[in-house]
């Protein structure tokens, strides 16, 4: 006989207000009244409209730093976080560790 009880269903919503509780600076954060799925486009290209605005968002925020400097530590490889793409945090990443392919000096 099959199973048919549902499986539930995360939402980012539901995700969000979890990262909430665990990360206190997320109660300031400006992205709270907006819709989650702006910060998560299905293309993020500097030049895409859905990452402008997301990014308007952000950079009105006064926990920008915070945001950013979480989604870097944590490695985030999806959305728009602290007003940066995935590829802008993987690229901060590296410069921080002091770049990949970079040889010693010796």
């Amino acid at each position: 006989m099959p199973d048919d009880r549902k499986i539930p269903h995360r939402t980012v919503g539901a995700e969000i207000a979890e990262m909430v509780t665990a990360r206190g600076w997320l109660r300031d954060a400006a992205c709270l009244g907006e819709d989650p799925e702006l910060f998560f486009p299905l293309v993020e290209r500097e030049t895409d409209a859905q990452v402008a605005r997301a990014r308007a968002v952000c950079r009105r925020c006064r926990v920008l730093l915070a945001c950013r400097s979480w989604a870097i530590e944590q490695g985030e490889d999806a959305g728009i976080w602290g007003a940066t793409t995935a590829r802008q945090r993987r690229a901060i990443s590296r410069e921080k560790r002091g770049g990949i392919g970079r040889r010693s000096a010796s």
